[in-house]
C-alpha cells in the first residue's frame, strides 16, 4: 500500500496560544502533543482542547504536521 493511502495517520498538535504570544520570556518552550486521526473521518486540521504546561491552562492545540509509518 502506498504511504498516502494509510486510513489512520500519526500528526502533532501545537499550543496555539504560545505560537501566538511568540513564547514568553518565562516560557521555556512550546507544548506539543503527538496522536492519531481517521482521515476519512477527520480531513480538515484536528483542534482539541489539552493542557500546556507552559501556559499552565488547558488551550488549543492544532494539527501542525503529518507523521507517515513506514511498513
Amino acid at each position: 500500500m502506498a504511504k498516502g493511502k494509510d486510513v489512520r495517520v500519526t500528526i502533532i498538535l501545537e499550543c496555539t496560544s504560545c505560537v501566538r504570544n511568540d513564547i514568553k520570556k518565562e516560557s521555556a518552550g512550546i507544548s506539543r502533543y503527538i496522536t492519531q486521526k481517521n482521515r476519512h473521518n477527520t480531513p480538515s486540521r484536528l483542534e482539541l482542547r489539552k493542557f500546556c504546561p507552559y501556559c499552565y491552562k488547558h488551550t488549543i492545540h492544532g494539527e501542525i504536521k503529518i507523521l507517515f509509518k513506514e511498513p
